[in-house]
């Protein structure tokens, strides 16, 4: 047995209290007494008011347990929820510090991805990261509390140098593949080309095409020269140029367009927010999950039998011992 309400039992509680205080006229003005030689008390009445008085606390003890709804678990019931599966494709390279798009490429990256998820509730949702390595820093969830943790820990320089979008792709490839959800996703998000690595960005799409994921690719930063923040020097931050046109749009169109996804340029803040909401209206899919429980709900027969034990005894009170109630 368990309750769904337990603090509705002080609700009944009070109401009996304040019964209790009105059964026995405590607080009740005075009124005229006549002797016993006018109006003579019989033992059967206060034998009576006595008996009325445990009925009444009766009823109202059960009136206070239906209210905390006593119910009992009975099984699982399978439900049907509205989900995507979205793998989220991160570039962690150095140049993702570039200051083009303030703060940097990478922490406007991660703040609109925080939103993104937010928007996404149903959705299960995994983060793959990758420099000159590639690393699952969170499995498929639909807990955006633990996207929005995973996200902040998201630093620069422990994958290594370079830029590995064939095997990060590929590893992202191999998360949804096993997913039981019909539409699949991954969104690439890179600001580089790739240089390292043992699959090539497009033997990836090719993976990708085979299990039916869509890519979404979108290429983050400016056309414009951008700094890199290298250290502080005697005058400030020292600062160190990335040459425009580091962002290799042709292979991430040719991602997306074999791929069936969408290619898109994030030259802004601004422009990445548009680009994730325009994602938000991916197609959706079911898939059966067993977490809805059925309950055998008991406290109809608790509130019948207090409900009627409370009316019986007012009834009894006005017609036997002559109450005002």
């Amino acid at each position: 047995m368990e309750f769904k309400n337990p603090l509705f039992l002080w609700f009944g509680v009070a109401a009996g209290l304040f019964w209790i205080l009105d059964f026995w006229k405590i607080f009740h003005k005075s009124q005229i007494y006549f002797p016993n030689s006018k109006i003579e008390i019989k033992f059967w009445k206060k034998s009576l008011r006595v008996i009325l008085f445990v009925g009444g606390v009766l009823g109202w003890a059960y009136l206070s347990y239906a209210l905390m709804q006593p119910r009992m678990p009975q099984k699982f019931s399978p439900s049907s929820v509205e989900v995507n599966d979205i793998v989220l494709c991160i570039d962690v390279s150095r140049s993702m510090l570039a200051e083009d798009i303030r703060p940097n490429r990478l922490e406007v990256a991660k703040e609109r991805i925080r939103e993104f998820a937010r928007m996404r509730p149903t959705d299960r949702i995994s983060i793959v990261i990758f420099s000159e390595k590639v690393f699952t820093l969170l499995p498929l969830t639909t807990d955006p509390s633990l996207i929005d943790q995973v996200l902040s820990e998201i630093s620069i320089g422990y994958l290594g140098s370079g830029t590995n979008i064939g095997d990060g792709l590929a590893l992202s490839v191999a998360r949804a593949v096993n997913s039981e959800t019909k539409n699949k996703v991954i969104v690439l998000l890179t600001d580089g080309v790739a240089n390292v690595g043992t699959m090539t960005p497009m033997q990836a799409a090719e993976e990708a095409k085979k299990f039916g994921i869509k890519v979404y690719t979108i290429g983050l930063g400016t056309d414009e020269q951008a700094k890199i923040p290298v250290g502080n020097g005697v005058f400030g931050t020292q600062y160190q140029l990335i040459p425009g046109g580091s962002i290799d749009y042709k292979v991430l169109k040719e991602i997306s367009d074999l791929t069936g996804g969408k290619f898109y340029p994030a030259k802004s803040e601004k422009a990445l927010k548009d680009i994730l909401d325009d994602i938000q209206k991916l197609e959706k899919t079911e898939i059966k999950v067993n977490h809805r429980i059925v309950y055998d709900e008991k406290f109809y027969e608790f509130l019948l039998i207090g409900v009627g034990l409370i009316f019986l005894v007012e009834i009894l009170r006005k017609l036997l011992l002559k109450d005002v109630v």
